[in-house]
């Protein structure tokens, strides 16, 4: 991966975490690093010796405006990603999610520094077309999609009122290395630990669902893109712009596992959408933006860095 950021002191908010902590190692060679995160969710031995580490909550103002004294870039990854957790806990999720980014924004202005924030394809909710274009009419249906809708917003009325350089990135489904497993993991992590463990694998409705994944090297290369773009003060969908169905991704995984796991299918999740792909022409000619790696290409490289964690462990 080739950047043309150096000599920058740039904080990566959630940078202990999966994409979070990508986006530190693209950057690490030649700028000085800050990172603020809790470490919920993220793991501080991802974190290079170089990178200065701030440990606590996002929704700490003082700490945020420790962090971010005299930087010039900030990537704000830091979130509550998860759909169920933002259903369960709406208030704290808000919190999270929308009130300290826009303490955040409000720091960055002061800072006179520009801002590279996540936002969602979530923000889009059953969409009137596909691929999805950044115009098309938000109707989120999850108080994350809300809050990532907020973020996009504050992102850029910050940009028109206040001057503040902002780029929001609305990301698709990011998979890749060092993303956790469990219950709230994306579906490419839940059916990989499930065929490799010999479980049957689990697909939810009759798997005719299609979804945009995108794998987490893109996404960085995104991010860096948009922290360097003279289109400020916009939003841009991050994906391939191709979808896949469900069953197709779950035999692909299996295929590449050579697992023996049977794939099931349970319940359909309610009111889930059924079909969600990103219009990507946007971000390429404004970023410069390409996604460079197929879905196939993407899991092998998901397998041979488990193998490899797991033999250096």
């Amino acid at each position: 991966m080739v950047t043309d950021i150096e000599g920058r002191t740039v904080l990566v908010t959630g940078g202990a975490g999966f994409i979070g902590s990508h986006i530190v190692d693209a950057l690490v060679p030649d700028n000085e690093v800050r990172v603020l995160d809790n470490l919920s969710t993220g793991v501080r031995t991802r974190l290079p010796d170089a990178v200065t580490l701030f440990d606590g909550d996002i929704r700490d103002e003082r700490l945020v405006a420790e962090a971010m004294a005299d930087v010039d870039l900030v990537f704000h990854q830091a979130a509550l990603v998860s759909v169920r957790r933002s259903v369960e806990k709406p208030v704290r999720s808000h919190e999270v999610n929308s009130t300290a980014t826009l303490r955040l924004l409000q720091t960055a202005r002061r800072e006179d520094a520009r801002v590279v924030l996540a936002s969602s394809a979530a923000i889009y909710g059953p969409p009137e077309t596909v691929p999805i274009p950044e115009d098309e009419p938000p109707a989120p249906t999850t108080p994350y999609g809300v809050q990532k809708l907020t973020l996009d917003r504050y992102a850029q009325l910050y940009h028109d009122l206040y001057g503040v350089e902002t780029v929001a990135l609305r990301y698709f489904n990011v998979y890749g290395p060092r993303q956790s497993g469990g219950d709230y993991s994306g579906v490419i992590r839940i059916f990989v630990d499930q065929a490799r463990s010999g479980t049957p694998i689990t697909v939810e409705g009759d798997g005719t669902q299609t979804r945009d994944f995108v794998f987490v090297d893109d996404v960085v290369e995104a991010n860096l893109c948009a922290a360097t773009t003279s289109n400020v003060g916009r939003a841009y969908n991050v994906g391939t712009g191709e979808r896949v169905s469900i069953r197709t991704l779950a035999e692909m995984i299996r295929d590449a596992t050579d697992s023996d796991s049977r794939i099931v299918h349970r319940d359909p999740r309610p009111a889930a959408i059924e079909h969600s792909c990103a219009e990507t022409s946007a971000a390429r000619s404004d970023l410069g933006y390409r996604s460079e790696v197929s879905l196939s290409d993407g899991i092998e490289r998901l397998l041979a860095s488990d193998t490899t964690e797991t033999s250096s462990a």
